[in-house]
């Protein structure tokens, strides 16, 4: 089934305690899009460049089965570019810099072919592009997923109130949750945010791991303890990824395939950890998948004798 993700494609400069990594391919959609396709491999991507992004990356996104065709390159324009630094426990961050060149004439303009996607991903964009996205399709997907973040709750909450209303899937962190319902209690801001309009609700915890809501219904998985997270940037959009891209490639919206979802996006977060950027999450393979996806279930398999 088809998978389209729309997003930053970008540079990024990174600083944590175990060095920097400059102007480094990033974005939301390219961790997304990466991480899908190793479940599934009908991917599109909606977004923008300029015409400094390196051809090899494009053609490596290319070999992993991503259709760029919804990919605008305006000619002589910069791309969108970020640059961070993380404090020594990896939980915060400073931006240093903000570059939206190529973002702030980004119209998303989907190709025929996009316009009857089974799945979609919405990364963390204005609340009005991700409208314009959904209003371009012919047919509602089989599921609709969004990733915002707090800025957008300050600077735009009424259009993203209207977009809250589209989708079935919403995925954001602890603080953005309660921020948002107006509601500290986690299961009392699922439940403010249920009557918003997402019927699931994916709230991730960092190092803390992720919490699935539907209703009455809740999952929780663990984060993966590793040695050494070198650079957590990333690790949501690559959650999001491994998680649309496992339930496009089962073809299954139940909670039950859900929770499921949820460790298999977990598990691809926890290799974009590993190293800078992107790096870890290209040339892996299906045993190191399957063997870090098996370290989860030993993570929270028991036998409970009640």
């Amino acid at each position: 089934m088809s998978l389209l993700t729309v997003g930053t494609v970008a540079f990024d400069d990174i600083e944590t305690p175990f060095g920097r990594a400059e102007k480094i391919v990033g974005g939301a959609a390219t961790y997304i899009a990466l991480a899908a396709s190793y479940y599934t491999d009908q991917l599109k991507i909606v977004s923008v460049i300029g015409d400094d992004f390196p051809k090899e990356e494009l053609d490596y996104m290319r070999s992993r089965g991503i259709d760029l065709e919804g990919l605008q390159v305006m000619r002589g324009e910069k791309s969108f570019f970020w640059a961070g630094r993380y404090h020594d426990n990896m939980n915060a961050r400073d931006t240093l810099d903000t570059q939206l060149n190529v973002l702030a004439k980004f119209d998303p303009v989907l190709p025929a072919s996009y316009k009857k996607s089974d799945y979609l991903m919405l990364g963390n964009l204005t609340p009005s592009i991700q409208k314009q996205v959904i209003d371009q399709l012919e047919s509602k997907p089989k599921l609709i997923a969004l990733d915002t973040m707090n800025f957008w709750m300050n600077t735009a909450l009424d259009e993203l109130m209207e977009v809250l209303k589209m989708i079935d899937v919403l995925i954001i962190n602890d603080e953005e949750a309660r921020q948002l319902s107006g509601q500290y209690s986690l299961v009392k801001a699922a439940a403010a945010i249920h009557k918003m309009g997402p019927k699931y609700l994916v709230i991730k915890k960092g190092e803390h791991g992720a919490l699935l809501f539907e209703g009455e219904h809740i999952f929780f998985a663990p984060a993966l303890p590793l040695a050494e997270v070198f650079d957590p940037t990333g690790a949501g959009d690559t959650f999001a990824g491994g998680f649309m891209g496992y339930i496009a490639s089962t073809e299954d919206t139940s909670f039950e395939n859900m929770k499921r979802a949820v460790i298999y996006g977990s598990a691809m977060a926890s290799f974009c950890v590993e190293k800078f950027g992107i790096e870890r999450l290209k040339g892996l393979t299906d045993d190191e998948i399957t063997e870090r996806i098996t370290r989860f279930v030993r993570l929270v398999n028991f036998d409970a004798k009640l």
